[in-house]
Parts: C-alpha cells; structure tokens; sequence
C-alpha cells in the first residue's frame, strides 16, 4: 500500500500534501497496530492466563517475592488471585471467570520497584461456555445448597467416585498417565486422586529444594504435573490433589518443613493450579494425636480463610474424631474417612453404630466421602486382603449410612503406582504387564462402574438413612448381615442394601406409594423384577439368588 501511494504521488510530478500526509501518519499506525493486542477471549469457565515478565531475577523467587492480581467482573465483583512464579524472568496468572462480558484486572507485587510484575493492567472477554466436558458445560464443582451432596456452578449434581492413586501423577510416564486417565473415564470414575509430595518424579526431580528452613520450587517439576492435571481435566475428571501426604508416616521428610513454609508451597500449588476442576485435599494421620491435626488447621486458615477457593477437603485417614476439631472452620467444605477399616464383626458393629452413622447430622452440614478398603490391599487389624466382595460391600453399606455424595475407590498397586512386574512369569498379550496396570483391571473397579450407572438415573442426592425402614434387622446380632436403607422425604425413592441374606422386610408405612420394585445387583448391574409378600404391617421381598442385592422401590404413577 506504501509502494502504491508513491507511485502515484510520484506519477503526479511530485510529492502532493495529502501523500506527505500518509507518509507522516503511516508508521504512528503501523506502530500503534503494533503495540496494541487483540483482547484476549475466554469463554465462561474457561481458563484465562497471562505471563509478566518480572524486571528482577530473584535468588530464590517464591521467597522474595509475591504477586497478586485483582480481576473485577463485569458486574463489578472482585477476584483476588494469586500468581506465580514459573522459571527465570516468567511470572504466570491463572484464573476461571464466571461472567460474561469484559473483565480487567491489575496487579499488585511485594517488590513494588518491580515494574514488569507491579501495578501492571489489562483486560478479557469472557464470551459464553464451550466445551466439551462436564466443566466446561456446567461449571466447576462446589458444594450444593443443602450442604450434603456436591454439583456444579449451574446447579447439575456431582457424584464423587474417585480413584486413588497418590504417586501416580508425580511417577507415571506420560503415555501411562494417559493410559490410566483413559481407562478410568470407561469405567465411570468422575475423580482423580493424586498426590504432589516431595518425592522425585519420572524425570528423577523434585518438587522443592533448599528445605526445611526455606523451600525453592523447582518449575519444571510443577510444568510436566501441569500437563498431567491438563490431560486429566480434559478428559473429564475432578483432580482431588494432596499437597503433601502425611498419612501412616509415608513422607517423614513432610513433616521437617515449617507450618510456614507448607502454608507457601500449598499457596503456590493453589496459583498454579487454581483455575482448573480440582479439590484441595489436606490429608493426614489423624490417628497420630491432636499433633498433625492442629498443624493442618493452621496451614488451611493461613491458605483457604480468605478468598474464593476450589472446594477442601480434610481426610483425616481413620480417625474420624479428628474431624471435631475441624467442625467450625468455615474453609473446611467437604469431609473424608475411611469408613470400614476391618470385616470382623467387632469393626463393623462399631460402623453402624458409631460416629460415621452419626456425621452426617452433626452441624455445620458437610458432603461426607467415605474411603473404601483398598482392594488387594492388607487390613492392618487382621493381616488379611480385601476381596473385591468386600470392597462392593463397603461402598453400598457407606453410601446408605449417610447422604450419598460419593465414594473413593482404591486398588492396591495403582496407589503407589506400583511399577515392577509379576514375580511369576505370566504372560499377557505378548507382554507382562506392570502391577499397577494389572490392578486396573480388578473386579472392585468394574463394579464400581456399576454403582455409577446406577447413581446416574437415579436422584441421589435427594437420599437420607432410613434405618428405621428396616422392620426386621439381622445386623443386630451378626453386623456383616446388616442392612442399610436410605430414602427421600416426600417417599417417591427408596433404596435397601441386603448384604446376603435370602429376603428383607421392610415396615409398609415406609414404602413409596404403589411402588415399582427391581432388585440391583451390584456385581454385574443387571435388574430383576421384585416379588413382595405383605403380612401386618411389614413387607418382605425375597432376594433373587443368593449374594448382595440393592433393593430400588419408585412411586409408582397414580
């Protein structure tokens, strides 16, 4: 276009005022169409990022330095949000708007002569959702209205069904990440549990150097993670990420770091990572005394008190007591527990009739997610394994002590990411396959697929125990024959767990109206027609063979 205006101007006998003009004005465009970039656009709970490049290289930068930045929405809400540091000069913001329209932000550093990360500006779109996934289309995961049960920003509910795989993310190779994240998708997982923790990665690096006295965050441990979490979020799944595992004495070198220092490496994790579908996990022993549970308390206020955040969750291992000291805390949104911890009747007595039965009605009200026995894995009390029966068995009898908000499922193999091979030579399509892959592939895992598909036409956060449903409870003198029962207020829903008796009689004022009856079975998810038998004021329906049956009963239509 330059060219063409010479030549004309020049065709003319000259330079004319209007070319001269042009020519002035030209490059003050060319240079303004230089500096100035396209707003970015983000659709709503997309992820929004932006990079600043800090104007001073610090000796040890998560130390030296703190960066935050204030998004204001469109209707004038506030979002103050933590950057972070990610290698050399490059500092990172994360963040998920939830309004359409035009956002702006500013920032704001410790290092105020910090020109290239202090008092910087800019804006976003944010348009409508898009997407593909579950959080894309409604949202990220929170807790509901009626506090017992999870769903997304648009109100959709959450069934929690995780797997647990602590060392996975941190040890496994990409491809077998991939390949892990993939098959648990098949087999309707909607949750992912890893941990970050201080060991080395499949990379042979770490998370931090420097410690205990003054941690230094290693980027390029935190970047590959970063692609690891992104897979998982693509996908579909929640990330329910453990900062640090403090649980049966697994990372001694955790417990070394000052409640400070702690309180700044979650702080970091939550800048990085805070934008994606992810729930914090403060995971500790809670068997070990009031020691490790008052000092998570005090790392969660210093982190969580103030400020949005994704949903935390305390998992206090199996002491469910330590959860009281957590009861007020008002960053605490979700609670965890290993809700069977042996078979013996003398365990499962104390199951059905002690605290976990009984969480659920305590104030505040909290979704409660009970840990299943890992499958495979050796019960400490009886040095015996737990068999996939006894796995489904755990899950059903769980959900029903309290409002259905989820399960964590378990396998031994896949939660230390377990990598060497069969001692035996075995030969699987061609190959021996590594322990943790094989332990996909477990019965517990396929049948928790079925309690999923289960969960997902059924309104199950409507559900609360209805013990009293029961007319005739054999778990009263044999706990593992215990029957568990759930149901909603206005009676349209019922659910009853038999474990192995050959019948179940339940009190006919409990029962939906004209209820149509089926029996679940929970090992291969087939339905059955139910039969019932209606004497006095109680209602006995037979099993269909022998084995654990869910009973379903629906209002019928009138």
């Amino acid at each position: 276009m330059q060219n063409l205006v010479l030549k004309r101007a020049w065709g003319l006998g000259g330079w004319t005022p209007a070319a001269l003009l042009y020519l002035l004005l030209l490059p003050l465009g060319l240079l303004a169409a230089t500096e100035s970039q396209p707003m970015p656009v983000v659709p709503k709970w997309g992820r929004f990022e932006q990079s600043f490049k800090s104007g001073i290289v610090y000796s040890n930068a998560v130390q030296d330095a703190t960066l935050t930045v204030l998004f204001t929405s469109p209707l004038g809400e506030t979002n103050l949000v933590y950057g972070f540091w990610d290698g050399e000069k490059t500092w990172r913001v994360r963040f998920s708007p939830n309004q359409p329209g035009r956002w702006t932000y500013k920032t704001t550093c410790s290092d105020t002569a910090n020109e290239g990360l202090h008092d910087r500006t800019g804006e976003l779109l944010c348009t409508g959702a898009a997407g593909r996934t579950p959080f894309h289309q409604h949202g990220p995961v929170q807790v509901a209205r009626d506090h017992r049960h999870l769903e997304h920003a648009d109100g959709r509910p959450f069934f929690w069904l995780a797997d647990t795989t602590w060392d996975g993310a941190r040890v496994a190779e990409p491809r077998d990440w991939e390949f892990y994240v993939l098959l648990r998708v098949w087999q309707r997982f909607t949750v992912v549990q890893w941990a970050v923790g201080l060991g080395e990665d499949a990379s042979g690096q770490s998370a931090l150097a420097g410690f205990p006295d003054r941690i230094a965050i290693n980027p390029e441990f935190f970047q590959r993670l970063d692609a690891k979490l992104g897979f998982v979020s693509q996908a579909g799944l929640l990330s329910a990420i453990v900062p640090l595992v403090e649980l049966d004495q697994r990372q001694p070198a955790a417990v070394s770091l000052s409640d400070d220092q702690v309180a700044l490496l979650v702080r970091y994790m939550v800048a990085r990572w805070g934008a994606e579908p992810v729930v914090w996990m403060l995971a500790f022993d809670g068997g070990s005394g009031a020691k490790l549970a008052d000092r998570w308390k005090r790392i969660g206020q210093a982190v969580f008190s103030e400020g949005r955040h994704a949903p935390v969750m305390v998992y206090p291992g199996t002491a469910l007591e330590a959860l009281e000291g957590f009861r007020n805390e008002n960053w605490v949104d979700v609670v965890g527990c290993q809700s069977i911890t042996d078979f013996t009747d003398s365990a499962l007595e104390r199951v059905f009739a002690g605290p976990f039965s009984k969480e659920w009605s305590s104030t505040p009200p909290r979704p409660i997610i009970p840990f299943l026995p890992c499958e495979n894995g050796v019960s400490p009390p009886s040095a015996k394994r737990w068999s996939a029966d006894e796995v489904r068995h755990a899950a059903y009898w769980s959900l029903l002590l309290s409002p259905p908000a989820g399960v964590s499922y378990a396998a031994q193999g896949v939660v230390q990411w377990d990598r060497s091979l069969p001692a035996e030579e075995v030969t699987v399509r061609g190959g021996n396959l590594p322990l943790w892959k094989r332990a996909m592939y477990m019965p517990g895992a396929k049948q928790m697929a079925n309690l999923a598909n289960f969960v997902g036409s059924s309104e199950f956060w409507r559900l609360r125990p209805e013990p009293k449903s029961v007319a005739t409870q054999p778990g009263s003198s044999a706990p593992h024959r215990y029957i568990a029962a759930a149901g909603t207020e206005t009676k349209d829903l019922a659910l009853v767990y038999v474990p192995e008796d050959l019948s179940v009689e339940l009190a006919l004022d409990s029962l939906p109206p004209a209820p149509d009856v089926t029996w679940l079975d929970p090992r291969t998810g087939d339905s059955t027609p139910a039969v019932a038998v209606v004497s006095g004021k109680a209602c006995q329906f037979p099993t269909p063979q022998t084995g654990d049956w869910l009973l379903i009963l629906r209002a019928g239509k009138r």
